[in-house]
């Protein structure tokens, strides 16, 4: 029996998305996350031990806000002048339990230093954040709605079109106690 031609093969999935992954400084339990496909599985695809359907190869390529062909490229491609990424690109951190959806809007290869976030809490929704690195600051611009922070334990309301600025290093919510879904702009700066 003949061996199958390279040109057959089906495309090496791994090697791009470890050279993905870690150009952005994701681990692989933070692209889990995002991503919504297991630890063990990513591992398995990273050394050439699995093959992602479709389905988890476009869940990784919005995971990483590339379009799902650079997963099944080679590298050296060349780099688009302007990109836009769709609404349906753009990775989403689901929190449906609490009752919020985060769009990850910045780049990934930002993440850990700035990062930028459309926030949307369903009435009685709520984003609860345990405090992140020393000296890590926080940007809330509602946008829709009103929202209650509290940071500390100090709360304030705040109303559309305002900006609540504050420490991300200490324990902090963000609240929807209104009857109508609330939408903000989250800028976290990561010191």
């Amino acid at each position: 029996m003949k061996a199958a031609s390279t040109n057959n093969a089906p495309p090496e999935v791994g090697a791009a998305l470890q050279r993905l992954r870690l150009a952005r400084g994701l681990t692989l339990e933070d692209l889990s996350r995002i991503a919504g496909v297991s630890k063990s599985m990513l591992s398995q695809i990273e050394r050439e031990k699995a093959n992602p359907t479709i389905a988890i190869t476009w869940r990784l390529a919005n995971a990483l806000g590339v379009p799902i062909g650079e997963l099944l490229d080679e590298p050296g491609k060349t780099v688009e002048t302007i990109r836009v990424l769709d609404a349906h690109e753009t990775p989403t951190l689901p929190g449906a339990h609490a009752g919020y959806t985060m769009r990850i809007l910045g780049p990934m290869e930002l993440a850990g230093k700035y990062e930028w976030y459309e926030l949307t809490l369903a009435p009685g929704g709520e984003l609860v954040s345990q405090a992140h690195d020393p000296g890590t600051t926080e940007h809330l611009t509602v946008l829709h709605g009103s929202m209650e922070l509290e940071v500390g334990g100090t709360k304030k309301k705040v109303k559309l079109g305002g900006t609540a600025r504050y420490p991300g290093d200490l324990d902090h919510a963000i609240r929807n106690a209104g009857k109508t879904e609330a939408k903000a702009l989250l800028v976290v700066i990561h010191r």
